[in-house]
């Protein structure tokens, strides 16, 4: 007689985009304010609102939380990203799309920290690699390294 496993949970991930801007060699990174990752640095992104593509997401996080305006996204990595378990186990997490995009370089001037984004900066790869961020912000990083030969 076999006896069956309980099913396993339904894991909810929700979508996520993030948006890569690069500038003079240098990459944009925001330091989140708030939970999951706050005092982490990232790409500006967020989450998906309903009905919108992850590239969509991609572009308006970016402008939300630095008011910089880009189009021509491009995926350029994805990312299943686990939440901590639960008491019950894990529960899901996020499904994040990673988009290259071409900034508005118009936009620079006025470009500021806001929504998510306690602070707002540009760095080297180098530089990037010394902050406190998630590993597929390193990913990231370590692949246009390559891909640039900066």
């Amino acid at each position: 007689m076999t006896r069956e496993s309980p099913p396993l949970p339904r894991l909810r991930f929700k979508p996520a985009s993030s948006a890569i801007v690069e500038k003079d060699g240098r990459y944009l990174l925001v330091r989140r304010a708030n939970p999951p990752s706050a005092d982490m640095y990232a790409f500006p992104g967020g989450r998906g609102e309903p009905g919108e593509t992850a590239a969509e997401t991609a572009i308006r996080e970016l402008a939300e939380e630095t008011g910089i305006r880009a189009t021509e996204p491009v995926l350029f990595a994805t990312y299943e990203l686990a939440a901590p378990a639960g008491p019950n186990g894990p529960v899901g997490g996020f499904f994040l799309s990673v988009f290259t995009v071409r900034a508005d370089e118009t936009s620079f001037a006025a470009a500021a920290a806001a929504d998510d984004a306690a602070e707002m900066g540009w760095f080297t790869i180098e530089e990037a690699l010394r902050l406190n961020a998630p590993e597929s912000v390193y990913e990231c990083l370590r692949r246009l390294d390559a891909e640039t030969g900066r």
